[in-house]
């Protein structure tokens, strides 16, 4: 696979192309004016630093927060599309189904891919038949029938939504009972349920932007002083008073060759996207590396892993986003040429 052996480097979109485009910034906060919400709370903060990123780049961007923004094809060249929570299940889709209703360029990755990408039972399927371990897993979609327990051996068990993001809906409960009751309460609110034994081992994520072919940047390990620590929704979104989240860098040479032989195969899958986060499970004390997710629209807030991580890689927040754009504008021949910084 040539396109993952290219040297990489930072992308620069062309000023006359920046003078000439124009951008829409579909996002739920996107007029926030950077106030947390108080239901989605520091997504608002992240909506409104990525509108002004893209203004500082030097692009001309218009905000819009309502899907009725591209139900007709607006006066736009590209679009940026963040509103994935959007009060309905599998949202995320609408905004790229639309726009590729209308033949409009957008950031990101097919509608298809993204459907595929956050059903977690069908990763953990394409994973399976690439040869990546995963963590064991049960799906019970919507009117298959009762829940029953999971066929494989768990003390503990995660059951959560298949399809959920920050960690919304998620619970891990010691007895079935419990478990199969929020389950059903998963399953009676519109959502597919993904059942999976919990273990306090430690979550590992690897991003990957566009660049010149996929970039894969420095993986990142999230390292509480508790190893158990589960990251609620409520402190992923910032509504209740929390330090930025602990992640360390991963500095040993073997686990990142098997980080990323693992990530390359799961990206061929999915190329071309422009942004992603593929994320595992490691045991430190067996040195097992189970594939968990991937989040094809993650979060690109500068406080979060993929804008950390480019950090360490020497991208500033400003140059990750413009990389992301510079790289999708040109996969979809929407520029025929980007600067290449170094």
């Amino acid at each position: 696979m040539k396109h993952l052996e290219q040297k990489q480097g930072p992308l620069g979109i062309l000023e006359e192309d920046k003078a000439r485009l124009r951008i829409l910034f579909l996002a739920k906060h996107a007029l926030s004016g950077g106030v947390p919400d108080g239901v989605d709370g520091t997504h608002a903060v992240y909506h409104d630093e990525m509108l002004n990123t893209l203004r500082a780049i030097g692009l001309d961007v218009t905000p819009a927060t309502g899907f009725d923004a591209v139900y007709h094809r607006p006066e736009a060249d590209f679009v940026v599309p963040l509103l994935n929570r959007a009060g309905f299940v599998n949202s995320e889709m609408l905004g790229p189904l639309l726009l590729a209703r209308h033949g409009l360029p957008a950031l990101g990755a097919a509608p298809i891919l993204r459907g595929l990408s956050d059903d977690k039972h069908l990763m953990k399927i394409v994973a399976t038949q690439l040869g990546v371990p995963v963590t064991p897993w049960q799906t019970i979609r919507r009117g298959q029938g009762s829940v029953a327990p999971p066929a494989f051996a768990w003390q503990r068990l995660v059951v959560k939504p298949n399809a959920s993001s920050a960690s919304w809906g998620v619970g891990i409960f010691d007895a079935w009972d419990a478990a199969q009751a929020h389950a059903e309460a998963l399953l009676a609110a519109g959502h597919d349920v993904i059942f999976e034994p919990y273990a306090p081992l430690i979550d590992i994520a690897v991003p990957v932007i566009g660049g010149r072919g996929p970039w894969l940047l420095p993986a990142t390990a999230y390292s509480p002083r508790d190893a158990g620590q589960l990251r609620s929704y409520e402190e992923k979104r910032g509504l209740v008073s929390v330090a930025d989240d602990p992640l360390e860098t991963i500095e040993d040479a073997d686990l990142i060759a098997r980080l990323e032989a693992q990530t390359r195969l799961l990206t061929a899958e999915l190329w071309p996207f422009d942004y992603g986060r593929f994320e595992y499970r490691y045991d430190p004390a067996t040195g097992d590396i189970r594939f968990m997710e991937v989040n094809l629209s993650c979060n690109l807030w500068s406080r979060k892993t993929i804008s950390r991580a480019a950090r360490v890689a020497g991208l500033s927040h400003a140059d990750l986003v413009e990389t992301i754009v510079a790289h999708s504008l040109l996969r979809q021949q929407v520029v025929w040429r980007v600067v290449h910084r170094r």
